[in-house]
């Protein structure tokens, strides 16, 4: 009963596979979305000032910067959770792929986030006559909260990393 009880168990990781196919969607809203940006100011890119040409690309460069976090926490998540990807003998392998365990993904999400918030401050920060101080500052207040959790989790990170290595210098020197 026990045995039954546990495979069925992780057999349920399959739940997964489809939230992480369901992902590519997004990924492919995110396309969308991308390209109907570009098709909209290409006519107008003679019209426009510098700073809104700039803020659009900014825009563009968020698009693409949560589409990359999809496609690892898609494929990373799935590798993780799931099964690993069979992709032998495929020359377009990607070359993080099988390498990053959980806990280097959180803090990759982590670091992606910080990019993306920081992006986002940009725009902000280039359209301020548009935008009150109080939003402002709330902007600035979760920017900086993002930094301070990513930093908390890649420095915790690196405690947990280095916590095995010295117990087994002082189990090697205690042997001695």
């Amino acid at each position: 009963m026990e045995g039954y009880f546990e495979r069925l168990m992780y057999a349920t990781r399959w739940i997964m596979a489809p939230i992480y196919l369901g992902l590519s969607l997004c990924l492919l809203a995110l396309g969308i979305k991308f390209f109907q940006e570009v098709f909209h100011f290409i006519p107008l890119i003679f019209s426009m000032k510098e700073v809104e040409l700039i803020l659009i690309t900014l825009s563009l460069i968020d698009i693409a910067l949560v589409g990359g976090l999809i496609v690892m926490v898609m494929f990373s998540g799935y590798e993780n959770f799931v099964s690993r990807l069979d992709l032998h003998g495929h020359d377009d392998k990607l070359g993080w792929l099988g390498k990053l365990d959980s806990n280097s993904l959180k803090n990759k999400v982590a670091a992606s986030i910080v990019a993306i918030s920081s992006i986002h401050l940009l725009k902000v920060f280039m359209n301020t006559e548009s935008i009150p101080n109080d939003k402002i500052m709330w902007y600035l207040l979760i920017h900086i909260t993002f930094v301070i959790s990513a930093f908390a989790m890649g420095f915790l990170d690196k405690i947990l990393r280095e916590k095995p290595a010295d117990k087994a210098v002082v189990v090697a020197d205690s042997n001695k």
